[in-house]
């Protein structure tokens, strides 16, 4: 159980350092951590381009592989019916410019902050 509890806490972490990330870049955090019954949207943010639906990845080393490995199908359809879902409990049938953004942050294995990127446009 402590594991899961690590692993809950490093991610808590990550979604916290992309959060700072995108509003210093200029995006506008609208959600944390939106869930639906089809999933799940770390981030919901706005920027000039419009709505980005951010994916964070958190990795300490590289023993299970890069935060962008960890994008499987599976994980890209649940986000994608996320997205879907958010978009008309808020948005409706409005016309509006979306997309997905990955946020990869990667920590050594002693915990020192190693990398923290954007990818926008990722998935859509």
């Amino acid at each position: 159980m402590a594991r899961s509890g690590a692993r809950k806490r490093l991610g808590d972490l990550g979604e916290r350092l992309a959060a700072e990330y995108l509003e210093a870049h200029g995006y506008r955090v609208l959600a944390r951590n939106w869930r639906c019954v089809g999933g799940e949207v770390d981030i919901v943010a706005e920027d000039a381009s419009g709505l980005a639906f951010v994916e964070v990845k958190t990795r300490r080393g590289r023993t299970y592989g890069t935060p962008e490995e960890a994008l499987v199908p599976t994980k890209i359809r649940r986000l994608e019916t996320a997205a879907q879902a958010w978009l008309a409990a808020h948005v409706g049938d409005q016309p509006v410019d979306w997309r997905i953004d990955v946020v990869a942050v990667e920590f050594s294995p002693a915990g020192t902050l190693l990398r923290l990127e954007l990818h926008r446009y990722a998935l859509v």
